[in-house]
């Protein structure tokens, strides 16, 4: 008796066509290991292609140049911040847990071992290369900043809070929730908070925070 051969047959013609999408993740996801492995100025383009498995020449294509390149890996983790941020729900809970909520997201993100590297990288780097900095400040500082305040400016119309100029409370809020931690962290004196000790400190700076601006109406 013959038995049937199910072992699938590879199709023929020519490899299906990995879209530019994909390929371009790969690319960030390579060239994020060799910045933190070698710095902005030791970090080569060729070795990134090679570690995402794709050809310089499509490398090339896709981001063209060492700062793009850098862009991007910023660009790549901070959208994952917005994800795990639901504005929707956000607007539906009690100011204390929605801010308790955005403070979490934002130590999650500024605690991140990559976040913590890439600030090393930009800060010990930029005097050489001013586009890294211009690229942190433009894809990462500013943005969370404006995404904060947007949320600060709401609750003030709502009338829930009397927080001033927005952009300034979102100053105070971010030194109060990162600053000491994100300072010890890069100097080695102790590692990454987890997510507990993150949710506590995150609860703590949003109490002390509203309680100097929240309104008889809040």
């Amino acid at each position: 008796m013959v038995l049937n051969d199910k072992t699938p047959k590879r199709p023929r013609g020519r490899p299906q066509i990995r879209p530019d999408a994909e390929t371009r993740q790969l690319i960030v996801a390579a060239a994020r290991h060799e910045f933190h492995g070698h710095g902005y100025a030791g970090a080569s383009m060729g070795r990134v292609a090679e570690r995402a498995g794709v050809s310089t020449k499509t490398m090339y294509r896709l981001i063209p140049t060492k700062a793009d390149l850098f862009r991007s890996v910023v660009a790549d983790r901070i959208s994952r911040f917005y994800l795990e941020l639901d504005e929707k729900r956000l607007e539906e809970l009690p100011i204390e847990e929605a801010l308790e909520r955005i403070l979490i997201g934002y130590g999650t993100l500024s605690f991140d071992e990559e976040a913590v590297s890439s600030l090393h990288l930009v800060i010990a780097e930029c005097d050489r290369f001013p586009e890294i900095g211009t690229a942190f400040y433009e894809l990462a500082l500013r943005p969370t900043s404006q995404t904060m305040a947007a949320w600060l400016e709401r609750r003030q119309k709502l009338g829930e809070i009397e927080a001033g100029d927005a952009m300034v409370a979102v100053g105070v809020l971010r030194g109060m929730m990162t600053m000491e931690p994100q300072r010890a962290i890069m100097l080695g004196l102790r590692p990454p908070p987890d997510l507990e000790e993150i949710t506590i400190r995150a609860r703590y700076c949003a109490r002390l925070f509203l309680s100097g601006c929240r309104t008889k109406q809040g």
